[in-house]
């Protein structure tokens, strides 16, 4: 587990670091996603290649187990967010409406990207069918 925590923070590190040094306009930890999915699909393109030289916890399962856990605790992450929304129920309540307004907007559109990408990637990775 340390070991597919420490590939997960250095992919998160690495897309930071390149978000910064390159000045993208793209948040540093989508860069690293992004990167740890380069990853990943390069491990499962070539498992003789990658079962020889990565350490089994990168291959044989314990790296989706560790990410599975970190989705498991994922709610914790909003509890900072909801203190602060108490913090300032003035703004709330002056901007309630456009603020609700903007979380069903945004809540539609990423649900809209996450749709659209799990198809595109699925055809991806989709093995090609035989030809008649």
């Amino acid at each position: 587990m340390i070991l597919s925590l420490t590939l997960i923070l250095l992919a998160q590190l690495l897309g930071e670091a390149l978000a910064r040094a390159t000045d993208l306009p793209i948040p540093g930890p989508l860069i690293g996603m992004a990167l740890l999915l380069l990853f990943l699909v390069l491990r499962d393109r070539v498992p003789r290649l990658a079962g020889r030289v990565l350490a089994p916890p990168l291959v044989d399962g314990r790296l989706e187990g560790t990410g599975k856990g970190l989705l498991a605790h994922l709610s914790l992450m909003f509890v900072p967010a909801g203190a602060g929304i108490v913090g300032r129920l003035d703004v709330l309540a002056v901007h309630g409406i456009a603020l609700a307004l903007v979380v069903l907007v945004s809540t539609v559109t990423t649900l809209a990207a996450t749709a659209l990408t799990f198809v595109a990637v699925s055809r991806w990775l989709a093995k090609p069918k035989a030809r008649s």
